[in-house]
């Protein structure tokens, strides 16, 4: 006699559950002082984050930190959240910064090594996401991005589903 073939809802539960235990497990490995990963019941619930979000990150941290003087080599737009990819830089030095914070010992010297150094040339760039946002052109100091022409591939190009 088999078992019945579980159902989908089963299988999204199960799904779930092993993804609990999968970031229970990474939280304890980097919770961990001496490098032995510890049991999910050992574990400490996450820690709670610095900065609430994106926004409170930049304006509380970010933009006071990291302040360049603007024209030239740097840009920067007040209105960074209207811009897709500076947003998404941005997000990403929040996130690792929120989790490298933890590591007491190399965790910022890593974030500024291995993710600030790496994006801030790139989004303040002068061919960076704030290109056309300039403090030099105060009669148009916001424009907001604009995307790439896409033109569909024909029918049966080799990448299609």
């Amino acid at each position: 006699m088999t078992a019945p073939s579980p159902t989908v809802d089963d299988l999204a539960v199960q799904v779930a559950r092993l993804e609990k235990t999968v970031y229970d497990l990474a939280a304890a490995a980097a919770a961990s002082t001496d490098g032995a990963l510890q049991t999910p019941a050992d574990a400490q619930a996450p820690a709670a984050l610095c900065y609430p979000d994106l926004q409170t990150w930049v304006a509380e941290f970010f933009a006071p930190v990291f302040a360049r003087p603007l024209g030239g080599e740097w840009r920067w737009c007040p209105q960074w959240w209207d811009h897709v990819e500076a947003a998404l830089r941005l997000e990403a030095l929040w996130r690792s910064f929120e989790h490298l914070r933890l590591n007491g010992q190399t965790g910022m010297a890593v974030w500024l090594r291995d993710h600030l150094d790496h994006q801030l040339p790139r989004l303040m760039a002068p061919t960076g996401p704030f290109a056309r946002c300039s403090p030099d052109r105060p009669h148009r100091p916001h424009e907001p991005d604009q995307t790439l022409p896409v033109i569909p591939p024909p029918p049966g190009w080799p990448h299609d589903g």
